[in-house]
């Protein structure tokens, strides 16, 4: 699976147990914190819950330029199976 597809996967696929809550670092290495997020085909919506220092709470991603997810939440890796996360065999 190509990398922009396997991101639009977990975002569209994103379940309810795991709060949609993160970070997102982009191949420009911006990282962008988000508490709320929304699809439409090859984009991601991201809403922050601060401006950020152009004044900006809201930005548009294409998937393709997604480099990580980092999530704050403390939770145990099997929470992450429905995901579709598994250990290594």
């Amino acid at each position: 699976m190509e990398t922009s597809a396997a991101w639009k996967s977990m975002f569209e696929g994103w379940p309810d147990v795991i709060e949609r809550k993160g970070m997102v670092v982009t191949a420009y290495g911006e990282a962008i914190p988000f508490q709320a997020f929304m699809i439409s085909g090859g984009l991601l919506l991201l809403e922050r819950d601060k401006p950020d220092q152009f004044g900006t709470r809201k930005v548009i991603l294409s998937y393709d330029q997604i480099c990580a997810v980092r999530l704050p939440t403390p939770m145990e890796l099997a929470r992450f199976q429905v995901m579709g996360f598994q250990a290594p065999i």
